[in-house]
């Protein structure tokens, strides 16, 4: 508690480090998504279609994230990318366990994200017929620029990781000196560090001015 200055002043610090490199040097990222369904295309579905649609929802999945269609992707779209820098762009989820595959695509880059989403998924629906050589998946929604999200985190949530990391530095330095502070401040440090009896004490008197 004797510190609570130092500790307030590492939380001030830390937040106005945060804060600039928010304002200065943090680059906009912006999110894209398109969805697809997994069902038969046949007029009547019987519920060992579903079941199937639903077992093939993962391989789905992995096709579209496959090393072959990013590749096409990169070639499409002439990215300075490989497939290794692509594939931690993009992400394929499956919401809720439901026949619906989401592709989410995150960059720097509005125009670009949409226009990855909708290419992965082009070439994805492509590959898809080709390897497993049933009916297509349905497009629900195509990557519209309209519907393209900004991400990037707010100003009030760097300077509260500001804060806290501020804060969090500070007290683990005021812990460490006093874990390794070995100084005689008390008679109780006397007896036990150096088994010394104490005789006496003199108390501190401090003249006050006239």
């Amino acid at each position: 508690l004797s510190h609570w200055k130092s500790i307030f002043l590492a939380m001030l610090i830390g937040a106005a480090i945060f804060g600039a490199y928010h304002t200065f040097l943090l680059k906009p990222s912006y999110q894209a998504d398109a969805s697809i369904y997994i069902t038969s295309t046949d007029s009547m579905i019987s519920f060992s279609d579903l079941q199937l649609s639903a077992a093939l929802t993962d391989d789905y999945a992995n096709i579209i994230k496959s090393r072959t269609v990013l590749n096409r992707v990169i070639e499409e779209l002439d990215l300075n990318l490989d497939y290794r820098a692509l594939n931690s762009l993009v992400s394929v989820t499956n919401p809720d366990n439901s026949h619906i595959i989401t592709i989410t695509v995150s960059c720097g880059d509005m125009e670009l994200c949409r226009d990855i989403a909708n290419s992965l998924m082009n070439i994805g629906l492509e590959r898809i017929y080709q390897v497993i050589g049933s009916s297509e998946p349905t497009i629900i929604d195509f990557s519209e620029a309209e519907s393209v999200e900004e991400i990037t985190p707010s100003l009030a949530k760097y300077l509260a990781m500001g804060l806290i990391l501020g804060m969090v530095l500070a007290c683990g330095l005021v812990c460490m000196i006093y874990l390794t502070d070995t100084t005689i401040k008390t008679e109780d440090d006397l007896k036990k560090y150096l088994g010394i009896p104490v005789l006496s004490i003199v108390p501190y008197y401090e003249e006050k001015e006239e």
